[in-house]
């Protein structure tokens, strides 16, 4: 069995356990919240369009994103580093991660986004996917800017399911002349922000 079928396996069976965890559960900090593979095709395509090779993700859950994300990221001999809060979904995504084959190609860190944004360095991603607490994005956003390189993309994830969440952010990004975005109504929609170039 090659490489991609295990992740291919692996995928189908995420999928199915989010699903299954998330009708059983209606605490917040119980669920999965996984995105839709449709949704991981999108990112696995703008990854590879972009030839992004230093992806960042707020929000690693069980690692169901992340693994979209490595994948890409991983043809192109590049990394991801993927953020998450809670402890008990950042073993999850370890083990499944690790399963994947892929743990030489992320970079986990149980940490604040807020902190790991901070610590980042001017331009040091071609990439951000946003998939986190979503009060918390307009804080976040001059660090988001100021770490996303030139050229790069921001993906938001949840932009249409919870809009009004994130409204004045989306409404910031799109009233800045640097940007060039859209809706794209995949998943649950998916905000796409390109930062000019230079």
């Amino acid at each position: 069995m090659t490489s991609k079928d295990t992740i291919e396996i692996l995928l189908g069976e995420l999928e199915a356990f989010g699903i299954a965890n998330d009708a059983a559960n209606t605490e917040r900090g119980s669920r999965m919240l996984n995105i839709t593979r449709d949704t991981g095709e999108l990112l696995a395509v703008l990854i590879q369009a972009r030839g992004a090779r230093k992806v960042l993700e707020i929000g690693t859950s069980n690692g169901y994103s992340t693994l979209w994300l490595a994948r890409a990221v991983q043809a192109l001999q590049g990394t991801v580093v993927t953020v998450e809060l809670a402890g008990d979904k950042f073993a999850m995504a370890q083990a499944n991660i690790g399963r994947a084959g892929l743990a030489a190609v992320v970079e986990q860190k149980l940490a604040d986004a807020g902190q790991v944004l901070r610590d980042a360095p001017d331009g040091g991603h071609d990439f951000i996917f946003l998939d986190s607490a979503r009060s918390q994005y307009e804080a976040w956003w001059p660090q988001l800017d100021r770490v996303l390189a030139a050229g790069g993309v921001l993906v938001v994830d949840n932009a249409s399911s919870h809009y009004g969440e994130m409204a004045a952010f989306l409404d910031s990004i799109r009233a800045d002349a640097r940007y060039t975005s859209c809706l794209v109504p995949v998943g649950k929609g998916e905000f796409i922000a390109v930062k000019a170039p230079g």
